[in-house]
């Protein structure tokens, strides 16, 4: 015999199955919106949160309309990523990172040019003065 609990939970997913898996792009709108009104007070929904967090993510990794951003992803080096992210924050152009030498040096660097990448040396360079582990440039 199934408790309370189990029979109202299984009768909310009926209502709003979305929660749990997106099967259609509509269901994958309605599952946006109702993250927006969540996020509102994220204390009290943060479970409910967590469980809508997922199905999204599924359906972003596995639908055609994100298919060519997700390859775009995959091929983007991460460090790159993380220091572009970092330069965006803090409104910084290539001038503004000597940790990595020349403007130039900076720009073939962040473009992916040719035998150019951070070494190890930029990698502890950049995370003291952004104040991050490292790590997150490998």
């Amino acid at each position: 015999m199934l408790s309370t609990a189990f029979v109202e939970i299984r009768e909310a997913l009926a209502r709003v199955p979305f929660i749990a898996h997106i099967e259609t792009e509509e269901d994958y709108d309605r599952a946006l919106e109702l993250m927006d009104e969540l996020v509102d007070d994220y204390d009290a929904n943060k479970l409910l949160i967590e469980v809508l967090a997922v199905s999204i993510e599924r359906w972003e990794d596995q639908a055609p309309e994100f298919s060519d951003f997700n390859a775009a992803v995959d091929e983007t080096d991460r460090g790159i990523a993380v220091l572009k992210t970092l330069m965006a924050q803090h409104g910084l152009g290539v001038a503004d990172l000597p940790e990595l030498g020349s403007k130039g040096n900076v720009s073939k660097i962040l473009n992916g040019a040719e035998g150019k990448k951070l070494t190890r040396k930029h990698m502890e360079a950049l995370g003291k003065r952004f104040e991050v582990p490292p790590v997150l440039f490998f």
